[in-house]
């Protein structure tokens, strides 16, 4: 087949019919939001990424007979924000033995750590997307591509000697069928389904409303809530948050039926909140934060309302974002995540395969360890009082 692989100058230079049917081929609700072209234009339009940021937008496309049949999202990138499978070692050993690490191309959703396709359109053209991410990469003098939160399926699929492959956890919640909150707890552990209780008795206790807001009932004075919310969060843990004000006025736009903030009333006035995106069978947490300090609101708005919406609306899981072991506690079980990294220089290549065998033996291992010591009962068993 004679095909043509364009790199493009931003989201706005491929229709949005033209991406969408290649990232969600079947017409329903997108698995996941993240990949859509609503989500990447509104971090392009609102100027989270794009000129300053570290982010340059230049997504890659295959045409046949002019027409989109294969896409990947990706960004040239001057430094390792953002990116939540870090690299910053890497970078800092090739620079000590005098190489230069950025720039690189990374494929990901920027500021998103969740798993998601990364090959979009007909699978039999992943190998072609590699292949001309890896000659951009090499052409143009780059360091590394890294492809990351890509799906278990198409790492495993495209590993290689060269293309190596990089396994790393989160914590994410499944819904084993439960009919409500009661049954979820139910399935743990006594001492934990009392420490859950107790935090929700307690965040409930403040005297504050709690409101699950999506679609139209989002109003822009919720936004500027969030953002405040977003503001704090950010410089205590980033120094400068990653996403413009205009980026939350885009979310408004075109995803409000994408988005559930959950947000904490003292009368009329919102004091904390968390921003959480819809996706097909999954609820995404990505934001938090607060301009008042409550004990335990934290862990109702985040996790406790999440599990609560997503088995209400028969949702299979809620990911709750990067890091976090106090998350196990709660019923959020470690789960394996995916990347791949072509390197150019061989030596580093080399050396970094070595740690990712190291690594994943590691990740393996905490994986079953935390699993062991998750709060569900074992074999049906209840703990003693």
């Amino acid at each position: 087949m004679a095909y043509e692989i364009a790199l493009l100058d931003g989201m706005a230079e491929i229709a949005a019919s033209d991406w969408d049917r290649l990232a969600n081929p079947d017409g329903l609700t997108p698995r996941d939001p993240f990949t859509t072209h609503r989500f990447l234009s509104a971090l392009d339009r609102s100027r989270s990424t794009g000129k300053g940021t570290g982010w340059t937008t230049r997504p890659l496309v295959v045409t046949e007979d002019g027409t989109p049949v294969a896409a990947m999202p990706l960004y040239v990138k001057t430094h390792s924000q953002g990116e939540y499978i870090f690299d910053f070692g890497w970078a800092e050993a090739y620079e000590r033995a005098g190489g230069q690490y950025y720039p690189k191309l990374q494929s990901a959703v920027p500021f998103t750590p969740a798993t998601g396709p990364r090959f979009l359109g007909n699978p039999a053209l992943r190998p072609l997307l590699l292949q001309a991410a890896i000659g951009l990469t090499r052409d143009n003098g780059l360091s590394s591509l890294h492809i990351t939160f890509c799906t278990g399926e198409e790492a495993e699929a495209l590993a290689s000697s060269e293309v190596l492959h990089r396994v790393t956890q989160q914590f994410h919640w499944e819904n084993r069928g439960y009919r409500d909150f009661d049954a979820f707890l139910a399935d743990l552990s006594s001492r934990k389904r009392k420490m859950i209780r107790k935090e929700r008795e307690v965040a409930q206790g403040h005297g504050l409303t709690i409101r699950a807001l999506t679609g139209d009932d989002l109003r822009p004075a919720h936004w500027d809530a969030m953002w405040r919310f977003y503001q704090d969060t950010g410089s205590r843990k980033w120094g400068t948050p990653y996403l413009t004000r205009a980026f939350f006025d885009e979310v408004h736009e075109t995803m409000a039926r994408d988005v559930l903030l959950v947000l904490a009333f003292d009368g009329a006035r919102a004091v904390a909140g968390a921003l959480n995106f819809i996706g097909r069978d999954t609820l995404y947490g990505r934001y938090w934060g607060c301009t008042e300090t409550h004990p335990c609101l934290h862990f109702e708005l985040c996790y406790y309302q999440a599990i609560d919406w997503a088995i209400a609306q028969g949702l299979q899981r809620v990911e709750a974002g990067a890091q976090g072991e106090h998350k196990l506690a709660r019923g959020y079980l470690p789960t394996p995540v995916h990347s791949l990294h072509w390197i150019a220089d061989k030596g580093l290549r080399t050396a970094i395969a070595r740690y990712l065998v190291q690594e994943r033996a590691s990740v393996d291992e905490e994986i079953e360890v935390l699993t062991e010591y998750g709060p569900f009962r074992k074999d049906g068993r209840e703990e003693a009082e």
